[in-house]
């Protein structure tokens, strides 16, 4: 299996945690010490910032998630991302870049996810 087909995989299991409104499940696929950076919250750093960051966004509905990993690399036990995402009308689209460690049980993680905005502000 390719990384990029690895890396899908997670995120599959990501979206459907989303789906289901399962913010401790979203939050396992990021390291205890990952960091996720979004424009539509302030930074979470560790899991359970993490976690509890889902535990809003998961109530407010995300039926309609969408994430595809578009590129792919690793390198040893580092892999990065580049994914796009869709979340319907209020949150819209946009893209995910991510960095993944892999850990000793041979499970990959997220440690860095910068999440951006693919609806620009209207202009003032």
């Amino acid at each position: 299996m390719s990384i990029r087909d690895d890396l899908q995989s997670l995120f599959d299991i990501y979206v459907a945690a989303y789906q289901a409104g399962d913010a401790t499940a979203c939050a396992a696929i990021f390291a205890l010490n990952g960091e996720l950076y979004s424009p539509y919250a302030p930074p979470a750093r560790g899991r359970a910032a993490i976690e509890a960051l889902h535990k809003v966004w998961t109530q407010e509905g995300g039926g309609g998630k969408q994430l595809i990993v578009s590129a792919a690399g690793s390198s040893g036990d580092l892999a990065w991302c580049l994914a796009t995402f869709s979340e319907g009308q209020v949150t819209g689209d946009g893209t995910s870049l991510n960095i993944l460690e892999r850990h000793a049980d041979g499970d990959w993680l997220i440690r860095a996810c910068s999440r951006n905005s693919g609806n620009p502000e209207p202009a003032a």
